[in-house]
């Protein structure tokens, strides 16, 4: 029988790829990681949608997926999965706004971060995972006994 061989942690993953970018991109993906944790001390870190054509993305979870973390050429994309039902009241979402579900924070080299607006937005984006499933669902109700 074989010997399972053991899977690297996401969280080791994520190390990885920021030490092989080795560029700005790599310092953006430390910086919002950092940031998200520091939102979310639960987050859980997951490595995604590996393909022949894709190195795979850092997905940051509490609850369903958070967001993601995308290194492009030219741009470090933060997608929010459920984006456009959250209140972004300082404006960080930049990027997918047309969307029914998702939107994007688009950050190039030199932006800075609005740490605490982006610290909300997770919060939010956490709660709202979260909303009802802690609620236990209602038991079905029985039928009445007809009376004849």
């Amino acid at each position: 029988m074989k010997t399972p061989e053991p899977v690297e942690s996401a969280s080791a993953i994520i190390d990885s790829r920021i030490r092989e970018l080795g560029d700005w991109r790599g310092d953006m993906l430390a910086k919002v990681r950092k940031i998200i944790r520091a939102a979310d001390p639960e987050i859980v870190e997951e490595w995604k949608w590996v393909k022949p054509t894709s190195p795979g993305t850092p997905v940051f979870s509490h609850g369903g997926i958070v967001c993601t973390g995308e290194t492009h050429k030219s741009v470090f994309k933060m997608t929010f999965a459920k984006g456009a039902a959250l209140k972004d009241p300082k404006r960080l979402f930049n990027s997918s706004l047309d969307g029914n579900v998702r939107r994007a924070i688009d950050l190039h080299e030199g932006d800075k971060i609005n740490e605490a607006a982006l610290k909300d937005l997770i919060r939010a984006a956490v709660a709202l995972n979260l909303k009802g499933k802690n609620q236990t669902k209602p038991k079905p109700k029985r039928p009445r006994p007809s009376s004849r």
